[in-house]
């Protein structure tokens, strides 16, 4: 079983940045990609981004530019750098890890960003 556990959420302000971390108990390397959603009430979640396991990222026209998804698989860690955050960009956020048919998530870590 496989287990996510985000953290790095928090309170900040408006073109601040935050930094979300993704540790994954087993080797990210045999995932086929890795994924940030977000989730504000109400709504269904969204992909933030994703990295496939051969390194190519996917990012949401909302956050391109802004934030950027990375891995460190010595770490079993992925990476959400979100810069130039706007109130907007207030959800909780997801990890996701997709391996064949299966994919696997997090507990979520809010995001809060002030105006």
């Amino acid at each position: 079983q496989v287990q996510l556990v985000e953290s790095g959420g928090g309170l900040v302000q408006a073109g601040g940045s935050l930094r979300l971390s993704c540790k994954a108990s087993g080797s990210i390397f045999s995932f086929n990609a890795m994924n940030w959603y977000l989730q504000v009430p109400g709504k269904q979640r969204e992909l933030v981004a994703r990295i496939w396991s051969g390194g190519s990222t996917n990012y949401a026209d909302s956050v391109k530019g802004r934030f950027t998804i990375s891995r460190d698989n010595a770490k079993n860690t992925v990476y959400l750098q979100m810069n130039n955050l706007k109130p907007e960009d207030t959800a909780v956020y997801y990890c996701n890890a997709l391996l064949g048919s299966y994919e696997y998530w997090g507990q979520g870590t809010q995001v809060i960003v002030s105006s």
